[in-house]
């Protein structure tokens, strides 16, 4: 498994970080986590393009994590290098309105003729060679995390969300555990470095990342309150970053 992070940051503009997206490579498949704003830039920027991506999950709805998948379709229909696979979207109920939403709202701009988008929640979902399984998490009612498992490797994505013991489950034993961390101390619906800390140590996670960090955060403090809880391998995502497990 390959790891690369699309976009470290949130919906807060940053020149250092973008917007929420992490590319899952497997073997012959790429699954995109989020697509935020920009993220479509940056997933050209780390050496890919729409055409590389087989599917796309999202955690939530929210405008930082989801509002890149028009600008995707749209690009997709690019008449000179057009997509022809089929695209799998994955999200959590919900995910059909949002779709149709979009199509209510732009129309032919983001009908493809040339392949399908098939939009789904992970129940329906069924991938060949790989495993997925999934966790409502706190963050808003419709939020979800999700854990890929593959020839023994176990990759965990939590997406936005405050600690519980959900997220716990859906991160044991993972080999890449990924968190947002959003601010310096804990605020409802999000993590904080020492509650980060503290997942990955009941997780037994064998590598922490950090990711969905706010401008506010600085990356000594995360050190220390991370080194409260947890005394395994871990990083701070930076966009570009790319990690083997």
């Amino acid at each position: 498994m390959f790891i690369t992070f699309i976009g470290t940051g949130c919906g807060v503009p940053s020149k250092t970080r973008g917007s929420p997206s992490i590319l899952l490579s497997l073997d012959h498949e790429n699954i995109l986590f989020d697509t935020g704003p920009g993220s479509l830039r940056e997933l050209l920027k780390a050496g890919y393009t729409y055409n590389d991506i087989d599917h796309i999950f999202y955690t939530h709805f929210h405008v930082d994590h989801i509002s890149d998948l028009a600008p995707f379709v749209f690009a997709s229909k690019y008449e000179l290098i057009p997509r022809k696979k089929d695209i799998n979207i994955v999200g959590p109920e919900g995910i059909e309105d949002i779709w149709n939403g979009l199509v209510d709202l732009y129309g032919k701009q983001i009908i493809p003729s040339l392949y399908n988008v098939n939009v789904m929640t992970p129940d329906r979902f069924e991938p060949d060679g790989w495993t997925i399984r999934t966790a409502k998490l706190p963050h808003t009612k419709e939020s979800i995390g999700y854990r890929i498992e593959k020839k023994g490797k176990v990759f965990v994505y939590s997406g936005d969300t405050g600690y519980s013991k959900e997220l716990v489950e859906l991160g044991k034993g993972a080999d890449a555990l990924i968190l947002e961390c959003s601010f310096p101390k804990e605020v409802e619906g999000h993590l904080c470095p020492q509650l980060a800390g503290r997942v990955a140590r009941e997780c037994n996670a064998k590598l922490l990342i950090l990711t969905h960090l706010y401008p506010v955060m600085d990356e000594e403090e995360i050190i220390t309150e991370i080194r409260k809880e947890f005394g395994g391998q871990f990083s701070v995502a930076q966009d570009g970053m790319r990690v083997e497990i």
